[in-house]
This record gives C-alpha cells, structure tokens and sequence, in this order.
C-alpha cells in the first residue's frame, strides 16, 4: 500500500507549511486539499501528481466528511493497484492542524481501519499563528500563562449551532488571566459573549461590575488580505457585525488582546491591503514576488513571457565551442565545429541568457570553464546577472554603474579604446528580441559584433484565471513591469475593458526603456526604479508607501 501523509498547511501564509509536509507534497502521487489550503503550496507538487479538491466553507460542501473518509482509502488503494512496485504517496492537505478541529482523528482511524499506512505531519494553527500575526501573544509572562482552544460551532450532526461549552470553567480561565481561543465560531459570537458575560457576573453577583476583557477576531488569519478587530466581551459582537467580519476567522478571549496596538506588526506592512500584478515569465517571478510579500502585499503572478529554446541551436553551438577551443576545454570533433575566430569579450544582458548558455555548455559535455575563452573577460548589465554567472562560477568583470544595456556600451568602448582594441570581437548571448541599442554601439565603437539569440521569448496563451479574475473584479493596485516586453504581451493578452483596469492601477517600471514602452501603449509608468533591477523596484515601492 502507499503511504497517505495527513499534512497540515497552515493557517494560510504558505511560508508557514513545515518542511515535513513540504517535502511530502514533492512526493505526492495524489493530492487530495482542502478550502483552507493555500493553492499556491500545490506548485510543490509533481507535474504529474493528480489533485482533488474536496473543500468545505461555511454552508458549502463538496463532499461530506463521511465521503472524504471513503475518497482517502479508494484513491489509496487505487494507487497501489496502478503501482504494484510500491512507494507511492498520496497527500490529504488540511488548513491549519489536522488535528487541531481539523477532523484528522477521525481520517486517521477510517485509514487505520483500511489497512493503510499513514503519517501525520502537523500544521500551525490558525488560533496561535492568527493571534501571532494579529500582534496578540497568545501567552504574556505574569499576564496569561494557559491557553485553551474550544470550537465555537457544533458539528454539522448537532445542527452546526452554539455549542455546549462549560463557561463557569472557561470564564474562571479567563478572570484567573487565561486566554481562550474560539474556531468557527463568528456566526455564534454573539451568544458566546454573552454566555461568557453572564457567568463573569455570577461568579460574584454582589461585587461591582467585572472589569472588562479584552477580546479580539481575526478575519482570514496570515493572509495577505486578514482583518482583525478588537474590543471587548460587552461589544466585540456589535464591532465584528458593523465591520462585516465573515468566516473564516477565530475569536480571542484575554488580557494579551491588549497588545495588539502595540505588536501589530502584520498589517502595518507598506504594502499590506494591496494586490499587486507581477508580470515577469514563470522562471523569474519568485524573486519579485517573495519582495513583494514581505512587503505586506498580495501578490498575483501574470506571467507574461515563457522562454522557449532557439528554434536552431546551431550558431549558439558554434560560439561556444569557439570559446571553448580559446579555453582549451573541446575534443577534436568539438574543434572541428567551433570557428577560427578568438573572441575578446562574452556580454551578457541578462540573467536568463547567463542560465540558458550554461544548460547549453552543459549538454555539449562543457562546463563554465569554457567561457575563460574570452580573452578580455564577461561583461554583464548588472547585478542580477552577475549574481547568475557567480551561481556557475564566474566573475564578471564589468558591471556598469546603471544597470542598462545604454550605461555599458560606453563603459565597454572606453575600456576598448584605453587598451586600444577598438577592433575587438564580442560575443553578446541574450534573448532573441533584445533591442539593438548596445550592438550598435559597440559597433560605432569600432568593435565586431556576433549577437546571437541564445533563448527565444514567447507569449503565453492566456493569464492565470486567479488573475483574470481580479481583473475583472477591479482588484489590482500595482502592476509591475520588468520589461518592455512585459508590459507588450500584457497589453496584447487584454481585451479592452481589462487594460482599463491596469490603466486605472497604478504601474512600476524597471527603467527607462521599459517606461517608454509603457508611455507609447497609453499606461505611462507611476513609478520608475532609481536601479534598474528587482531590488530597486522593491525600494522603490518601500518609499513610495512611506514608514
């Protein structure tokens, strides 16, 4: 039989996900997730990995418990008949804990049952995580020293109402300084506090009135987009109604609510409540949009370009077996098919034809020393490429001050006209639309120029329907543009009343080219990063939203 890992995803952010169950969900055979699971973990899983949505939101069910139960034990079984090798993985990922109101108990022993190994790999919780990322300890030293975890909404079984709860206990945790921390349990706050209002009273009617507790609900805790209210017993149900505070969220009962004037450090964030539109191709969006969230902001990932290799990879062959015959590093056959040219300088404009060139190096049985074939040295735009040729162990030995093809051309004809080479030969590897700006004039300069397109940029069919449909709902705030290119694909993936949308947005561009671009298409750039790279759109976002 294969292996099902009860995995437990979180409360939401995807940088809370263990690496137990990230490593399970890069196994998995089957995934079978939840409402509460963030989509963006099923990018860990293997392209071939079938995935089976089974969630459950407050009055919708695809599936009842019962049936989960069944799916997990068919689709096991199912497995081991389609591998009878063995090790296959199958994944039930569950928001929060499993656990934890999370009804893995219950999937454990349907398994147990069945005969199915299985493995529990535990989650953070949304009450402590939710509390942590509200600014709420859920323990403060000579303050709260219990916390207690109580479900706020009876089983669907008992009519999904108020459950029993044993206040006189819970209310003596909370006047003793306890904190208490409510699941689903929004819908019932009302009757809740009032319950817990009552037995305060009670438990010394003749005394003056009890002195306030503090109670906060946090609405969509660690997601980009949480909400959290604060007051106290007597009107938090009111404050959490006027707000239209809906499920998912917990509820907070205790002293260390408190404090979330003080540690409320989550949605302080510069950017946090906006939505921002990365359009960069799939490969490189990462960098860009881990930024952006640590930023506070909810980021969209529009990949706009996909890189596809040379329809002909044959001139691309030639220039690196040329250089590699310079370095010494070919076979007979290999010198044989190189040309008979040495050449000066390699210039690379970008980190994309850094990596594309050294997968090409890979697959002739070549490796970065190849490259030591350039007799004055590599040349790169800027940091990011640099930082790419370091990955594979080279040091460029020219980067520009500005990090632009325009800024390096001079920098590369002073330097050729210092050592008095104004006829040198330079190998430029980058993208099959690069403009022609820096070849030219390099060849002003005096210099020969074999520009050759190492990568070819492709526009995708169409954008992500999560995308497409904050479109539509007029959700973007800022729009990205890493290129011109970028911001070319976008506009040509856009009907009309779309591009209004981002017309409307406001837009960051990574340097003047690509501002330019974007003047020409009507979306003229709100902002342009001082450094022309991802770090410098990411200061220039931090400035433009203030401390």
């Amino acid at each position: 039989m294969p292996t099902l890992y009860l995995v437990g995803a979180g409360p939401g952010d995807p940088g809370l996900l263990t690496c137990a169950g990230a490593d399970a969900l890069r196994r998995a055979d089957v995934c079978i997730y939840d409402y509460l699971a963030n989509v963006r973990l099923l990018e860990l899983l293997p392209p071939n990995c079938r995935r089976i949505y089974v969630g459950k939101s407050a009055g919708q069910h695809t599936l009842t418990q019962e049936q989960i139960n069944a799916l997990l034990v068919e689709t096991a079984q199912a497995l081991a008949k389609s591998k009878p090798e063995g090790g296959g993985v199958v994944v039930r990922l569950k928001g929060g804990d499993p656990f934890i109101f999370g009804r893995g108990g219950e999937e454990a022993m349907e398994l147990r049952t069945a005969g199915i190994p299985f493995v529990i790999v535990p989650g953070i919780t949304a009450g402590i995580a939710g509390a942590a990322y509200a600014g709420i300890p859920a323990t403060q030293r000579n303050l709260a020293t219990s916390v207690t975890l109580v479900t706020g909404h009876e089983s669907e079984e008992k009519g999904g109402g108020t459950p029993t709860l044993d206040v006189a206990t819970l209310s003596a945790l909370l006047a003793g300084g306890g904190t208490v921390i409510f699941y689903m349990g929004v819908r019932n706050l009302p009757d809740i506090a009032a319950q817990f209002l009552a037995a305060l009273r009670a438990r010394n009617p003749q005394a003056a009135p009890p002195p306030p507790i503090p109670a906060a609900v946090i609405e969509w805790a660690t997601h980009p987009h949480q909400r959290t209210v604060v007051g106290d017993l007597s009107n938090i149900a009111a404050k959490v109604e006027a707000a239209g505070i809906k499920p998912p969220a917990i509820i907070l009962f205790g002293q260390v609510a408190q404090f979330r004037d003080q540690l409320n450090w989550f949605e302080t964030r510069p950017l946090f409540g906006r939505t921002v539109l990365v359009t960069r191709t799939r490969q490189q969006a990462s960098q860009l949009a881990a930024g952006l969230a640590d930023l506070g902001a909810r980021v969209l990932e529009a990949p706009t370009i996909e890189l596809a290799e040379p329809d002909d990879w044959s001139q691309v062959d030639r220039a690196l077996l040329t250089l590699a015959r310079s370095a010494e590093r070919t076979t007979a056959a290999q010198v044989a098919a190189a040309e008979t040219i040495d050449y000066d300088w390699v210039v690379f404009t970008s980190s994309n034809g850094v990596r594309a060139a050294w997968e090409r190096l890979q697959k002739l049985g070549l490796d970065a020393r190849a490259l030591a074939g350039a007799r004055g040295g590599i040349a790169a735009v800027g940091p990011v490429t640099a930082a790419a040729l370091a990955e594979i162990g080279i040091t460029a030995e020219l980067i520009p001050e500005t990090f632009t093809g325009d800024a390096l051309a001079p920098l590369l004809s002073k330097l050729l006209a210092d050592k008095g080479k104004t006829a040198a030969r330079m190998l430029m590897l980058r993208a099959d639309i690069a403009r022609p700006a820096l070849r030219e004039a390099l060849e002003r300069a005096g210099a020969h120029i074999h520009d050759v397109p190492v990568y070819r940029t492709v526009r995708p069919a169409t954008l992500p329907d999560v995308v497409l449909g904050a479109l539509d709902r007029g959700e973007i705030h800022w729009v990205t543009f890493t290129s011109g290119s970028t911001a070319l694909n976008l506009f040509e993936m856009l009907d009309e009343k779309r591009r209004a949308v981002i017309a409307a947005a406001k837009r960051i561009s990574i340097g003047p080219q690509t501002s330019a671009t974007l003047q020409r298409l009507g979306w003229p750039a709100t902002l342009e990063a001082q450094e022309h790279d991802i770090p410098g759109m990411l200061a220039a976002l931090r400035r433009q939203a203030g401390p």
